[in-house]
């Protein structure tokens, strides 16, 4: 069980693993915790944006759209690799997922088919939204790959987790298909090596 570092804490781990890091408002206090707990945290969930635009993809993950209000995320992954980052605490981003899913990723094991959505992720889980269409052919370039990499790793490094507290949105929700144009496999041995 760990407790959500602090915004500062965060910040630095982000820079510390190279990564530029653009702040985007009071991001600090920018949460939806008045609707619930943020923790205990047990790891992080990556997303496509399925939007295209930079500052379009910033702005919606930090405002939110009718319905599901901001921030959507803690911080968006930009194609040229700047994580922006525009919230702290509690996140509209995971949802309702599957509590097996849940137990295998608290106990870095193997995950389990996701069938369910009946745990809330968005009180245990860092989310980090990354700009893509989600179509499965617009282009994750190398610069943004690198940067969720090292995003998740930052994360997982501050807690002592290992790359299997890295999940993507299909692994966790039934019917999400993000993220879309990698395998969560792929970037978990990416996710490891760089533990090393």
């Amino acid at each position: 069980m760990a407790s959500p570092m602090s915004a500062g804490s965060f910040l630095d781990g982000l820079r510390a693993e190279g990564l530029t890091v653009v702040e985007v408002g009071d991001w600090v206090h920018h949460n939806r915790n008045h609707k619930g707990p943020w923790g205990p945290v047990y790891g992080v969930v990556i997303h496509h944006t399925a939007t295209s635009g930079s500052e379009h993809t910033v702005e919606l993950c930090r405002d939110g759209y009718a319905g599901l209000p901001g921030p959507l995320c803690h911080g968006v992954i930009t194609k040229d690799g700047t994580i922006h980052l525009v919230g702290y605490g509690r996140a509209n981003h995971a949802g309702l997922g599957d509590d097996d899913v849940l137990r295998a990723v608290i106990a870095e094991k193997a995950l389990p088919p996701v069938n369910e959505a009946n745990t809330d992720g968005n009180r245990h889980f860092y989310g980090f939204e990354c700009e893509n269409l989600g179509d499965g052919e617009d282009p994750w370039p190398k610069a943004q790959l690198d940067a969720i990499e090292k995003a998740a790793t930052a994360v997982c490094r501050h807690h002592g987790w290992t790359e299997r507290s890295v999940i993507g949105h299909l692994e966790w929700q039934p019917g999400k298909v993000d993220p879309r144009g990698f395998t969560m496999d792929w970037l978990r041995g990416r996710i490891r090596e760089r533990l090393k």
